[in-house]
């Protein structure tokens, strides 16, 4: 922000009260040089993490930016801006800021729509906290978390039939650019059996987050939802800052016992954000430009959802991962295939086709739903799976005519059923199917009803 001299005055005065601020700081340091995104600082002795205020008071139009250590070399310290740095010049004091680090919590957050610092975008005024939690959470004894052991429902027949998901169950959405990603996350905010809702719009453009929560979230759903958005002409810490806070409300809420889904769209920018911050700041790139430190912050992220110790709430998590280019081995989908607890894959080829949800059945996979479900629904799933995998094989064949008839019984038998398979995957946007009905469907595609 810029700010005339007698303005920029008043505000540090009333912001240095407010944070209990000395006017005269005991610790004080002074603005060397800006490196890219980085600021690099000296004379001060602080940990990283904590966050200073660059002041520069001797310009024509007085500034002052937050700012968080990253890290520090020789004397020196790395500090990463919070906003934007105009006016910012050589020699500004760098003062370190009480390190709080707790952020507003309660049941009023229900229904609004935050940035990464817990602040109001929706123009509904300021939230009532109820509590003030760390930034980090709890950290859960994996031997004591309670085991994924019933089912949950999205309410999407493919889904529900065939991947079923676990509650407390962490998921990968791979997708390329449109092929209805974030359709299909609005359909499991709407028809998903869940009592709180956080969505975490992360590096997203701006006009799709007005549009996901205009056109896509409904009233109903948008009562029990908390959204958390960092678009992507933010600076990076506030990106990364935001897929942490939407973590934290998660967690919140699920250590209050309620079954919490949580939808972050999307894990890649949350990597993008940690690759401009690490390789910022002087750490060498690895696989494809991405510093090791991103590699270290994916598991440190999705490990904090899933279920609670025995007798208390639940994460069902879903993180959408971009496929650049649609290659399922882009470094970050790579890592988060070894992380999550299963992938649901997107194809462009059939969403060209209009087949939505465009899931492809066959690259896809739930790891927890033959804990979640009868074993009579674990074989129908599978038989589904091969059929529909035999028939893909041979499609070629068939649509040229090629295929002789009685060649293969499976091949038969797939053509035969394709119809019914083909309408069992498909759903419409507002059209929702519970998980009893999924599977009683999914049981038809094979035995047919007298006279279908």
């Amino acid at each position: 922000m810029r700010l005339d001299r007698v303005s920029f005055a008043r505000r540090l005065e009333t912001y240095s009260e407010a944070i209990k601020l000395p006017s005269q700081p005991i610790l004080e340091g002074r603005l060397l040089r800006m490196v890219g995104l980085t600021l690099e600082a000296e004379g001060l002795r602080v940990a990283v993490g904590s966050r200073c205020l660059v002041i520069n008071e001797d310009s024509y139009q007085p500034t002052q930016v937050e700012a968080e250590v990253m890290g520090f070399s020789a004397g020196k310290l790395y500090l990463m801006p919070v906003g934007g740095l105009a006016g910012i010049a050589p020699g500004a004091r760098v003062v370190p800021l009480p390190n709080t680090g707790r952020l507003p919590m309660g049941m009023s957050m229900l229904g609004r729509v935050l940035d990464g610092a817990g602040r109001a975008l929706d123009g509904k005024g300021g939230m009532k906290a109820e509590d003030w939690v760390p930034m980090d959470g709890p950290v859960i004894n994996p031997l004591k978390r309670h085991p994924i052991s019933e089912p949950l429902d999205v309410g999407i027949r493919s889904i529900n039939g065939l991947l079923t998901v676990g509650r407390g169950q962490r998921l990968g959405l791979f997708a390329g650019t449109g092929v209805g990603k974030s359709v299909l996350l609005g359909m499991m905010t709407r028809f998903t059996e869940a009592d709180i809702i956080v969505v975490g719009l992360i590096g997203e453009r701006g006009r799709e987050v007005k549009e996901f929560i205009e056109n896509i979230l409904t009233e109903e759903s948008i009562k029990r939802s908390v959204v958390v958005a960092s678009p992507a002409d933010e600076a990076p810490l506030m990106r990364l800052r935001a897929a942490m806070y939407c973590t934290r409300i998660a967690e919140y809420f699920r250590d209050k016992g309620k079954n919490v889904l949580l939808l972050m769209d999307s894990l890649t920018r949350f990597a993008q954000a940690q690759r401009e911050i690490a390789l910022a700041i002087g750490e060498p790139p690895a696989t494809k430009g991405y510093p090791p430190s991103v590699f270290a912050k994916l598991p440190s992220l999705v490990e904090r959802a899933g279920n609670a110790e025995a007798g208390g709430g639940s994460i069902t998590a879903f993180y959408t991962v971009l496929s650049e280019g649609d290659d399922q081995q882009d470094p970050i989908a790579d890592a988060a295939r070894g992380v999550l607890d299963g992938h649901i894959v997107l194809s462009r080829r059939l969403a060209e086709e209009g087949h939505y949800p465009a899931i492809d059945i066959e690259a896809s996979i739930s790891r927890v739903m033959p804990q979640v479900v009868s074993e009579e629904h674990v074989r129908h799933s599978q038989r589904f799976k091969q059929l529909w995998s035999r028939y893909q094989q041979s499609r070629d064949l068939i649509s040229v005519g090629a295929y002789v008839p009685g060649g293969d019984p499976e091949t038969d038998l797939a053509i035969g059923r394709q119809a019914e398979m083909v309408g069992y995957l498909r759903q419409g946007l507002n059209d929702s199917e519970d998980l009893a009905r999924s599977e009683a469907l999914l049981a038809t595609v094979f035995n047919p009803r007298p006279g279908s």
